[in-house]
């Protein structure tokens, strides 16, 4: 078995391991923070907590395998582009062990004390605090580089906006349902555990179904993302590439990969080694300089080499594939990264350049099934065990009165249509701090009083949680870059 994968018993080891982490990250994500997606209709009695549980772990699951991906290679974005590109290395190893790590304990610490803190939050700094200390350790780096610093800024400002809008929509949308349906019903709190009137328990249970599919959508994709880099970068014979792609697709990349080359590199000789620095460089800083486009023109001719008279990557040999994805993810990520910087060299045509570059992607920006279910699960599985802390906190400790039936639904409307938007856009937001601010802002909307000792707490949670992470994760990737290269001998 090992020798099909094409790995050794200790690297075994560490891809389990590895994978576990991964897994064990969704899990406490999904009783952290799926947990929000239950509150509302557990605590106005439209759902026992048993079926809103499994109800939204089901719903978690299709939301998983219906994502586009567009999220977990976000997040991947956010890595130092030399650990992405060595993830089968020590310091990948070492990467990806100190950034789970970080993840899962900072999670588990709030969700002990019922604070509905960011998983998103908690990924992020940790990949910023490995980042900042892979700067420090590498030969000749000045402190910072390698963190990709535009990607970081454009999903903290996701982070930091959704919960503004969270607030002030759910509260909003609280004060125009007030005006339009009159029923006074809808404005109540539950009384006992009685459930609530048929039409109420419907709307909630589809408010609940929608936050569920957009968390299980966006949230569950930050682990897939990560469980493919360590897949790549340890088996790479299995899945370097999607095994998939057509014949058709091969020949368009070997079509636009010659106009790239005869476009930016005709006549001139660029060693591999040579342009993989170059272009590594050039990910990592994002200055282009003059032989930046030398250098992406021959690895564009690399690529038009390694498919020569390929139908299907299942004819190249397996221990050729990460070589060819290696090619492939270079040119790709260098011309997204030109394009979305409008700094595409003139000689190649936009619109072009932009399919080639797309269809690049779709070769190496691939999820298998099977790790959309084992995500699914682990989220599925998490909700269903640890939802209470979370769900007590957002029920009864945010507002002074009990949630009412009218605020729930506002809140998740909200709370949904915020976290599909920003799926679509590509952008990790935090569910719980959407929903969380939702429910604060129909409290506010409605006259309620919010109990500012929780809300302080929640707020202080949130303030603390990336500059934490970012000292946790480059503490742990020191240490564990210690561990895979001295004492387990993975270099």
């Amino acid at each position: 078995m090992l020798d099909t994968l094409g790995i050794d018993a200790p690297t075994a080891f560490l891809l389990v391991l590895a994978l576990g982490l991964a897994l064990s990250f969704e899990f406490v994500n999904g009783f952290h923070d799926t947990a929000n997606a239950v509150a509302t209709v557990i605590y106005t009695n439209s759902l026992k907590p048993g079926y809103a549980v499994v109800w939204s772990g089901c719903w978690n699951l299709i939301g998983v395998l219906t994502s586009s991906g567009a999220v977990a290679f976000g997040i991947v974005a956010l890595l130092p582009v030399e650990l992405v590109i060595n993830v089968g290395s020590g310091a990948g190893f070492a990467m990806v062990f100190s950034l789970l790590l970080s993840a899962i304990i900072w999670n588990v610490g709030t969700w002990y004390l019922g604070l509905p803190a960011s998983s998103s939050h908690t990924l992020i700094g940790s990949i910023v605090g490995v980042g900042l200390m892979n700067s420090l350790l590498s030969p000749g780096s000045a402190f910072g580089d390698g963190v990709n610093w535009a990607k970081v800024a454009d999903t903290v400002k996701a982070l930091v906006v959704s919960p503004l809008v969270g607030f002030a929509l759910a509260a909003l949308l609280l004060l125009i349902a007030k005006k339009v349906l009159k029923n006074p019903a809808l404005f109540t709190a539950p009384e006992g555990k009685s459930p609530p009137p048929m039409w109420i328990r419907t709307l909630l249970v589809l408010t609940c179904t929608g936050v569920s599919f957009a968390h299980g959508s966006n949230d569950g994709q930050k682990g897939m993302g990560l469980i493919v880099l360590i897949l790549v970068g340890i088996v790479p014979t299995a899945f370097a590439l999607n095994m998939a792609t057509d014949s058709a697709t091969l020949d368009k990349i070997r079509a636009g990969s010659v106009v790239v080359e005869q476009k930016l590199a005709a006549g001139q000789t660029v060693t591999l080694d040579g342009a993989h620095k170059t272009l590594t460089e050039y990910l990592r800083h994002g200055q282009v300089k003059p032989d930046t486009l030398t250098a992406l023109g021959a690895t564009a001719g690399f690529v038009n080499h390694d498919l020569e008279n390929v139908k299907d990557f299942n004819a190249i040999p397996g221990d050729q594939r990460r070589a060819l994805r290696l090619n492939i993810y270079l040119v790709s990520e260098s011309l997204a990264r030109m394009i979305k910087a409008k700094a595409l060299p003139s000689q190649l045509e936009a619109d072009a350049t932009g399919k080639y570059q797309s269809t690049l992607k779709g070769v190496t920006n691939f999820i298998p099934n099977w790790v959309k279910f084992a995500v699914a699960l682990a989220l599925g599985l998490g909700t269903m065990i640890g939802w209470k802390r979370i769900v007590v906190t957002v029920g009864e400790k945010i507002g002074k009165a009990h949630l009412t039936y009218g605020q729930g639904a506002s809140a998740e409307i909200v709370a949904f249509g915020t976290i599909e938007a920003a799926d679509i856009l590509g952008l990790p937001v935090s569910t719980t701090h959407i929903l969380s601010s939702g429910i604060a802002g129909t409290m506010v909307a409605n006259g309620s009083g919010i109990q500012k000792d929780t809300v302080r707490n929640i707020i202080l949670a949130w303030v603390l949680t990336l500059p934490v992470c970012v000292l946790l994760g480059a503490a742990l990737f020191g240490a564990g870059l210690f561990f895979v290269l001295h004492v387990i001998g993975v270099h």
